[in-house]
């Protein structure tokens, strides 16, 4: 058995579905990323225009001098529910015999146990020292898995584990996209993959004509200002009130674009590996629960969980607003006094002046006119008070 062959069943025996080995050569395609920022598609994630950072993604040797080769690897996990065109998704399907809260949050399903980072690293460092130990020597490495300046699918898709979808994802053409990826760079010479060369979305549009806010380019990226995922994570500040509405119950993430695709149609038959078991408290959590966690309670509940990065702040701004979509969507659901309840509460209680506007345009969505009027007696805030003037002009 050569080196490589023992290193991709290494890979395989620690549960990585895909493995694959490219060179450490300079992406072919890096001018897109270099576009993509030039057109302020980042948005506000300024440390992907770092001069240190761009300069590390255009050449693997920036980071690693001595690299020779690269080994992908790429880990399913579970997807979420699955929609189909003339049938609502039922989040029954992928968590069953659970009581789902009246107004629940939607998390997108790599966020349904524990964070990926905890579990990818042990056994990527694990697998560098099994490559060190079958080399006989010292050898240098580095590992990353979504956590370090390297334009991962075009790797992964030059060492053959798949082709970048329309949707911006890695597909592959058996577990379809629900698949993390990880890298580890390497000073020794391994056997290179073939790369990926098909195509194979064709003339399928679905993933650009289900995005609720018109993220997804033509190009195969996508403008983060507008996309759920970044607006519930990475956005710190005020979510834009003309996205509000589109961001639906999502609160963490947002899968639509992988539950249309249709070579996700057959992945939930798929068995894995139970690397990342899924809790119903994180897959739907209970949005009037989730505005009275505090900051200590918020860390301590996720703590080994990929939703902290929110921090409470952001975890809880989201949560008014898919409730806020809830009351408009269903004006006669026999708990709504309790949802408005909480979110008034909210309005006239929460430390944080981010969530109180938020809070604001969540009653606005309700229609509560009554209780903005109160909140503009007592509120000190520009923000907030802003708030409360443009979710008074919503009238539910």
């Amino acid at each position: 058995m050569t080196l490589t062959q023992a290193i991709l069943a290494e890979a395989k025996s620690l549960g990585f579905d895909l493995v694959g080995v490219t060179t450490p050569e300079p992406p072919a395609h890096y001018h897109v990323f270099e576009n993509w920022l030039k057109t302020s598609r980042h948005a506000e994630m300024a440390y992907l225009n770092r001069a240190d950072s761009r300069e590390r993604r255009a050449d693997p040797k920036k980071i690693l001098a001595e690299c020779r080769s690269i080994l992908v690897l790429g880990i399913r996990y579970p997807p979420s529910g699955l929609e189909t065109s003339g049938a609502q998704f039922t989040p029954e399907k992928q968590i069953e015999n659970i009581p789902l809260p009246s107004f629940y949050g939607r998390v997108a399903s790599y966020a349904w146990g524990e964070d990926y980072h905890l579990s990818l690293l042990p056994r990527l460092n694990r697998l560098a020292s099994f490559i060190e130990n079958q080399a006989g020597k010292p050898i240098s490495w580095r590992v990353f898995t979504d956590s370090g300046p390297v334009l991962e699918r075009e790797l992964a898709q030059r060492a053959g584990l798949g082709w970048i979808g329309k949707n911006t994802h890695l597909i592959h053409p058996q577990y379809g996209s629900y698949i993390l990826l990880a890298e580890i760079l390497l000073d020794v010479d391994l056997d290179i993959t073939s790369p990926f060369d098909h195509d194979r979305c064709g003339t399928c549009q679905r993933c650009l004509k289900a995005c609720p806010t018109g993220c997804i380019l033509p190009d195969r990226t996508l403008d983060a200002s507008k996309c759920i995922s970044y607006l519930t994570i990475e956005l710190k500040g005020v979510i834009p009130p003309v996205l509000r509405p589109l961001m639906n119950h999502w609160i963490f993430g947002c899968d639509i674009c992988q539950q249309v695709c249709p070579w996700n149609q057959s992945t939930a038959a798929l068995p894995t590996e139970g690397i990342f078991p899924a809790r119903s408290n994180l897959a739907y959590p209970d949005l009037i629960e989730a505005l009275s966690l505090d900051a200590e309670t918020f860390e301590r509940r996720f703590c080994s969980s990929p939703i902290q990065r929110t921090k409470r702040q952001g975890y809880v701004r989201n949560s008014t607003v898919a409730l806020g979509n809830w009351l408009a969507e269903i004006p006669s659901h026999p708990e709504r006094y309790s949802a408005i309840e909480k979110l008034k509460e909210t309005l006239e209680c929460d430390p944080s002046p981010l969530v109180r506007a938020h809070a604001a345009w969540a009653l606005g969505r309700a229609g509560d006119s009554q209780a903005l009027q109160a909140a503009l007696r007592f509120e000190q805030d520009r923000l907030v008070l802003e708030e409360i003037q443009f979710a008074l002009t919503l009238g539910g």
